[in-house]
C-alpha cells in the first residue's frame, strides 16, 4: 500500500490533485461512483417512502464501495482515514467531473 503524503492540505483545491492521484485506477473510481450514486438513490428512496431507517445504508453504501476500491484495486489507503470532510467532498466533485467529462468514467 502507498505511504499517505506527509504534507497537511488546507485547501480543498490543493487536495483535490492528490486526492485524483489516490484514485487513477479506473476500476476505483467506477466503485466510487456505484457507491456515490446509490447513496443517492437510498437518500431518494428514503425521502419518498419515509422510511428513515434507510438513511444508516447510506455510509455503509459509500463507503463500502469505496472502501474495496482502494483496498482491492488501488492498493492504497483511503484519503477518508486522514482527510474526511475533504475525501467527502473529493468524491462528490469526482462524480461531477467524470459526468461533465472532466476526467475519464
Amino acid at each position: 500500500m502507498s505511504q499517505p503524503t506527509a504534507e497537511r492540505y488546507t485547501r480543498f483545491a490543493d487536495f483535490y490533485p492528490y486526492y485524483l492521484e489516490e484514485h487513477s485506477h479506473p476500476v476505483c473510481r467506477r466503485l466510487h461512483y456505484a457507491g456515490s450514486l446509490l447513496v443517492l438513490g437510498i437518500l431518494a428512496y428514503a425521502l419518498v417512502s419515509g422510511q428513515w431507517l434507510w438513511l444508516l445504508a447510506m455510509p455503509v453504501a459509500g463507503y463500502g464501495f469505496a472502501w474495496v476500491g482502494h483496498f482491492v484495486f488501488e492498493k492504497n489507503r483511503p484519503a477518508t482515514f486522514q482527510y474526511p470532510l475533504y475525501s467527502l467532498l473529493g468524491d462528490w466533485v469526482m462524480l461531477k467531473d467524470a459526468f461533465t467529462g472532466r476526467i475519464r468514467f
